[in-house]
């Protein structure tokens, strides 16, 4: 298939605009994803006889997460994961640095299949949106390719943030906006060609920009927002959307086109092939992951200085500026 430039380059800004953004948002929530759809999703991907198969991206990024945990230099005797799926995080994790963790999953399928750690776990059923927990209960709360799904992302993270305990902290990870990239603009290219117009078949994700304002608003402080790419190889386009079904990372959204047309599917794959295949015959999927941390305020945490309390005024840095250049001058004079 042979593509235009410049139609190539307006479409991957369009493929690339599969975020949604959340901090303009204004009264109720945003009815993005159907969470029953999720649940069904996750709970047939959980009951799959080989379902560990499809658990290394997710166990991948609870790792990651977990080394976050560790670079904090405290331990956390009550902890919570919220979206938990199988429990990628507390695999990870040693019982030296949280003592307990309940593990919360709209799936009890997902619970149910959860995997083993040194630390005492408590599962209980429960949607992401509506945490079951009194306020000020927890010394950590942690989140890992959960978060992307929710309808109403900052009241979820106030609700986080109400069930820490001061001085206690959120990390967290979820999808960013250029994750699956090259699956969304081959379906994209494909229904173009063969249909006259395209739907969307990628779930909409959250942009990273967005981030840090969506945490400060919840109440969060001392902030830290950053991105990491997770680059995974198939054997062709077909096998990348077999192994999103097989971790229930299907789209879920209300807008979502339930089929896809045979014909539009073999040219999605070889266009796939095409842009983006590498030499040795496999092609790429890409997953943007953002971290996210934040701190529940608490008094003995530190502060900005107070505005004014500087020692050094401009003038004096402008009077430290002229005395450099002139011993500069009179240096290479001499």
């Amino acid at each position: 298939m042979n593509v235009n430039p410049q139609s190539l380059r307006s479409l991957r800004r369009l493929c690339g605009a599969g975020w949604r953004r959340l901090s303009s948002m204004q009264g109720g929530a945003m009815n993005v994803f159907d969470r029953s759809m999720k649940r069904k999703q996750k709970t047939w991907a959980s009951s799959l006889q080989d379902s560990d198969k499809y658990d290394y991206l997710k166990d991948e990024v609870g790792s990651r997460v977990a080394d976050r945990v560790y670079d904090v230099s405290r331990t956390f005797p009550l902890a919570l994961d919220v979206g938990c799926g199988k429990s990628h995080i507390a695999e990870y994790l040693s019982k030296d640095v949280v003592g307990r963790l309940f593990l919360t999953d709209i799936s009890d399928t997902s619970l149910r299949k959860k995997k083993q750690c040194e630390i005492p776990t408590h599962s209980v059923l429960a949607d992401e949106e509506f945490l079951p927990f009194k306020e000020n209960t927890f010394d950590l709360v942690l989140s890992s390719m959960s978060l992307h799904w929710i309808n109403d992302l900052p009241g979820a993270l106030r609700q986080i943030h109400q069930v820490l305990k001061p001085d206690g902290v959120f990390i967290g990870a979820m999808i960013g906006g250029e994750t699956l990239y090259e699956l969304r603009c081959s379906l994209q290219l494909a229904e173009l060609e063969r249909e006259g117009g395209f739907a969307p078949h990628i779930s909409p994700y959250t942009a990273v920009t967005d981030l840090g304002n969506l945490l400060g608003q919840a109440g969060f402080n001392m902030l830290t927002v950053d991105i990491d790419e997770v680059q995974v190889h198939y054997p062709g386009m077909l096998e990348v959307m077999t192994d999103l079904q097989g971790m229930g990372e299907s789209n879920c959204a209300w807008n979502r086109k339930s089929l896809l047309h045979r014909d539009t599917l073999l040219s999605a794959a070889a266009i796939y092939k095409e842009m983006y295949g590498s030499d040795d015959g496999s092609v790429p999927a890409t997953f943007q992951i953002l971290y996210l941390i934040g701190w529940k305020p608490h008094e003995s945490q530190a502060k900005p200085a107070r505005r004014g309390s500087a020692n050094v005024s401009f003038a004096d840095l402008s009077k430290i500026s002229k005395l450099e250049t002139d011993y500069q001058k009179t240096d290479k004079k001499s």
